[in-house]
């Protein structure tokens, strides 16, 4: 009986750090909709720059606050091409998103295009993971595509994925 529980008891130790790095802080961004539905639907480049800044469609902004629960923001965002780069255009004013920007929050959208005719849901569109914009010189570029009096936030679209 001793070899069994001693036996037992060096599995369990032995198991021990495949359990801890099971228990590590998943990446939600590319574990998050493991399977592509919506594949199909997917926009990208000059078709889902065009889509958002067509105003018409589903926006959302998503951070995360300082105490790691999730802020989702319904915000109208536009896009802008630099060369072969596409950027976010984001004008918030300060609210919580904004605050978790100054944290060091990363950024998360979602652009969805409205329903086709006679469908009940979007299934066009895309989500994008986003880096914020710090080079001075490139802000400066930006913001030329910018409404006068506009000053937005610009942020990188350095991924895109599908709705789901």
């Amino acid at each position: 009986m001793k070899k069994l529980f001693i036996l037992v008891l060096a599995l369990c130790l032995a198991a021990l750090p495949a359990l801890a790095e099971a228990a590590a802080e998943p990446d939600a961004v590319s574990s998050a909709s493991v399977n592509d539905f919506y594949g199909d639907g997917i926009l990208t480049g000059d078709d889902l720059m065009n889509a958002i800044n067509a105003y018409s469609g589903f926006y959302a902004v998503a951070s995360v606050n300082e105490d790691g629960t999730p802020n989702l923001g319904f915000y109208i965002y536009g896009c802008v091409k630099l060369e072969e780069t596409y950027y976010l255009q984001l004008g918030l004013s300060p609210n919580q998103t904004t605050a978790n920007v100054d944290a060091g929050s990363e950024l998360v959208a979602m652009y969805a295009a409205l329903p086709a005719e006679g469908a009940t849901y979007p299934t066009s569109g895309a989500r994008m993971q986003l880096s914020k914009v710090t080079d001075d010189a490139l802000i400066e570029q930006l913001l030329q595509f910018a409404p006068q009096g506009y000053t937005p936030m610009y942020y990188e679209i350095t991924s895109v994925r599908s709705l789901g």
